[in-house]
This record gives structure tokens, C-alpha cells and sequence, in this order.
């Protein structure tokens, strides 16, 4: 009789993981629409979505009460559905609010809303950090970590649009918070597209949408081919020397490269390029950087925001004085300029220009700590 070996159970085979679901907010209108034409459906369920994702501000799909129940099973299927997650708010003595947003990778962004006499400015990140190293910023203090998503840039909006609605509208989307915009080209141009979308999108006019730079010179020309909103450019000094000492973008693109640009940008007729300025005590605010301004930007349609510059931790430049600040002023109107003072607000919760950190919230208290 022989005996017979049993091969032992061979193990079972591992199950591949799923795929996660793409975020519905990361699509275009085009992309929805696309999606939607491949499944069989009518083009125009794309606009019945997102209308309820960007104007009615639904939480998921369930909630989209004239689509089938059908079609809405087919989207849970293929779509997760992103909500802005607020870790933390903090209120200024002057009305403004710093959200901090966690991110499903356990970053963190701020976003600012201001307000305004009827009205709210949003001020919205674009990425986690910045790999600029402006010295005056202190987001710069934390490096770049990743560029934000579209969808976590459009949720940033969503996320602030709540509270704005409840005693005035949100009129106002400036790209000038964490990060620079025109380094996460991609997503930025996306998400804009959603946000000035007039039909089914956050419906925001590109006349009440302003995108800051610090002066990456070759995507200038693709923003304005690509977005007709409003243009404002970090500038801060009047010559290479002192620019790159504050903007190490400016060894890449010196004065001479970046006025070319803007002067070249495609403007409508009555616009201007908006040439952000913040006065460093003892930097970059004497009456000779003024008449050099004044100089410099006699190329380009221009006006001209000073920012008297906000103190922080991370850096130890100073604010100059006021008579500093007005004489300034006064030098440029003289010039023929439009030259406005901004005196930015929220400085007591830190979220002021050049202030935004991304700080991760303490557990405990809920109030920003360091990371």
C-alpha cells in the first residue's frame, strides 16, 4: 500500500485593492459631461449635478432630489464626494475669520474671509506651504509640502461661503493665500473655470477674481490666455539687488523679464495690472524706491497697493512708520499713479497678508499651534 502526500492549502490570493473612487469635484464641467454621454445619459444631467454641488451646496449625491435614484447609485458607484472639513476658526476683533481646513492626508490650509462694507472678500490657498521663500511671508517658513487639489481649492470656497451668506454675499475670490498659484497651474486654471462657470458653477464674476503672483514669468502668458480674471503681482523692490534678496524668484526672473510680461499681458481696455508693494522699514521705503517704482512701471498699465508689512515670527524686518508710508504715497500720486494704502485686517489672528502658516490645530484647545 502506498501512502499518498496531501499538499498543504496553497494560500489564498491576496484581493488588489480598489482603486479610490475619483473626487467628483475634481472634474470640469466637460469632464462630467463626457462621463455622462459614455454611460448613455443626457449631456445635461452634468449641469443638473454640478448645480447641486456648487450652488445648492449639497453633501452627496442622496441629496440630488430630481436625478433617479438610478443615476444617483451610478455616481455613488464611480465618485467619492469631498466636504471641506473645518478644524478651526478664529474671529478678529475686526470681523475677519481664519478657517483652518484639514486635508485628507492630515495637511492643513488657511483661508481668510474678509469683510468688506457689503460684502466679503475670500482670500484662498493654492498650495500646502511654498517653495517661493519670500522672507517677508510666513508661509514660507514651512517650505512647500504639495500642491492643493482642485477639488480642495473649490472646497475652500465652499467651505467659507456659508458663513459669508449669513449676513452679506461673497463677492470677492483673491488667490493670494498659502503657496503660488501659477507654480499649481493645472489645478488653479481648473478651479477657476468652476468658480467663474455662470451657469452651473460658483458663478463668480471674473471682474471680482484676482490672482497674485510673485513673477513666474513663462505662465504669464498662459494665464492670460487661459483666464480673463484680474492680475496682481508681488513686486516689493525697485531693483534686482534688493528683490532677490526679499524674492529668490527674482534671480530666475529679474525686473527686466517680469515688467516685459506684464507689460505684454492681454488686458481689457479700462483694466490694470495691480502691483502688490509691501513697505519694509529701512528695505524698501524711501523716497528714492518710490520715484524708482514710479519709473519701473511706466511700461505697464498699473496701480499700485502698499502694504505696510505685518510683523511675525518668522521674520524680523520691521513696519515702517505712517509718515513713511504717506510720504510714499504721496510721491507716487505724484507720479500719476492710483496708489492705495491696504492695511490689512485680521493681523490680530494672524491672518494678514504674509502671515498664513497652515498651522495644525491643538487637539485640545482647537487653537492653532505650532506643527
Amino acid at each position: 500500500m502506498t501512502s499518498s502526500t496531501i499538499a498543504p492549502e496553497s494560500p489564498p490570493a491576496p484581493v488588489p485593492a480598489l482603486a479610490p473612487k475619483t473626487d467628483i469635484k475634481s472634474l470640469t464641467k466637460e469632464e462630467l459631461t463626457r462621463w455622462f454621454g459614455q454611460q448613455g445619459l443626457q449631456a445635461y444631467r452634468a449641469s443638473q449635478v454640478m448645480r447641486w454641488i456648487y450652488l445648492k451646496q449639497a453633501e452627496n449625491f442622496d441629496a440630488m432630489t430630481d436625478i433617479s435614484k438610478k443615476t444617483r447609485l451610478l455616481l455613488n458607484e464611480n465618485f467619492s464626494f469631498s466636504l471641506p472639513e473645518t478644524r478651526h476658526v478664529a474671529v478678529s476683533a475686526d470681523g475677519s475669520r481664519k478657517f483652518l481646513f484639514s486635508l485628507a492626508d492630515g495637511n492643513y490650509v488657511e483661508t481668510v474671509l474678509i469683510p468688506e462694507k457689503d460684502h466679503y472678500t475670500l482670500c484662498i490657498s493654492t498650495q500646502v506651504g511654498c517653495a517661493m521663500g519670500c522672507r517677508f511671508c510666513m508661509t514660507a517658513a514651512s517650505g512647500l509640502i504639495r500642491n492643493l487639489k482642485q477639488a480642495e481649492i473649490l472646497n475652500q470656497v465652499l467651505g467659507a461661503a456659508g458663513p459669508a451668506g449669513e449676513d452679506k454675499p461673497l463677492r470677492n475670490i483673491v488667490l493670494m493665500g498659502m503657496g503660488e498659484p501659477l507654480a499649481n497651474y493645472d489645478n488653479v486654471i481648473r478651479a477657476l473655470g468652476i468658480i467663474t462657470d455662470s451657469d452651473d458653477g460658483l458663478q463668480f464674476s471674473t471682474r471680482r477674481v484676482t490672482l497674485s503672483t510673485s513673477g513666474i514669468v513663462p505662465r504669464l502668458q498662459d494665464l492670460g490666455r487661459d483666464a480673463k480674471i484680474n492680475l496682481a503681482v508681488s513686486l516689493n523692490a525697485t531693483d534686482n539687488k534688493t528683490r532677490s534678496r526679499l524674492m529668490p524668484v527674482n534671480a530666475k526672473y529679474p525686473l527686466e523679464q517680469l515688467i516685459q510680461a506684464c507689460a505684454d499681458y492681454p488686458l481689457a481696455p479700462r483694466n490694470k495690472i495691480t502691483f502688490e508693494y509691501i513697505l519694509i522699514k529701512n528695505i524698501n521705503d524711501t523716497p528714492e524706491d518710490a520715484r524708482r517704482l514710479a519709473g519701473l512701471l511706466r511700461p505697464v498699465k498699473a496701480k499700485i497697493n502698499l502694504i505696510p508689512f505685518n510683523p511675525h515670527p518668522a521674520s524680523d524686518f520691521e513696519r515702517p512708520s505712517e509718515s513713511r508710508v504717506l510720504a510714499f504715497q504721496r510721491i507716487l500720486h505724484d507720479k500719476g499713479y492710483t496708489a492705495v494704502i491696504r492695511y490689512s485686517k485680521g493681523q490680530d489672528i494672524s491672518a494678514a497678508c504674509g502671515q498664513l502658516a497652515g498651522q495644525k490645530a491643538d487637539a485640545k484647545t482647537g487653537c492653532p499651534g505650532p506643527q
